[in-house]
C-alpha cells in the first residue's frame, strides 16, 4: 500500500502545473527554432507558436468566501438554508485560475447586460514562480 503525505496531496496540482509549463516552454522553443527562418519574414507582431498558448483553455474560478461547519450542520442543510460565508458584503472576491490565487475584485453589474453580473479586477497578486 502505497501511502502520501497529505502535503504531498496538497502540492502535487502545483507540480502537474509546473511539469505542463516546462513541458509547454520546451515545445515552444522548439517551435520557434524550426520556423525561425520562416517568421523573419513575417510582417505581423505575432510567431506562430503564439497560437498553442492562447488556445489553452484555463478553469477560472471566482470565490465569493468559504464557510466551516460540522458534518450534522451540513447534512442538516436543505433548501432555502443561509450559509454565511467568511467575508462581508463589499470586501474583494478572489480569481482563482487553475488552482492558484492571481486577482482580487469586486463584482459590478455590466453595462452591457444589467441581467448579467462580472468582476472588475482592483488588484493581481505577485507570484514568486513568475517566468
Amino acid at each position: 500500500m502505497n501511502k502520501t503525505s497529505p502535503e504531498a496531496d496538497f502540492n502535487a496540482p502545483d507540480e502537474q502545473l509546473d511539469r505542463a509549463i516546462e513541458e509547454l516552454r520546451g515545445v515552444l522553443k522548439e517551435e520557434e527554432k524550426r520556423s525561425s527562418a520562416e517568421a523573419q519574414g513575417t510582417a505581423s507582431g505575432s510567431r506562430p507558436s503564439d497560437s498553442i498558448i492562447m488556445n489553452i483553455p484555463v478553469e477560472v474560478q471566482i470565490v465569493l468566501g468559504s464557510a466551516e461547519m460540522p458534518v450534522s450542520e451540513l447534512m442538516a442543510l436543505q433548501k432555502g438554508s443561509t450559509v454565511a460565508l467568511n467575508r462581508r458584503i463589499g470586501e474583494p472576491v478572489d480569481i482563482v485560475v487553475n488552482g492558484r490565487h492571481i486577482a482580487r475584485g469586486e463584482i459590478t453589474v455590466l453595462e452591457s447586460d444589467p441581467s448579467r453580473f462580472g468582476i472588475r479586477l482592483t488588484e493581481v497578486i505577485a507570484t514568486a514562480r513568475s517566468a
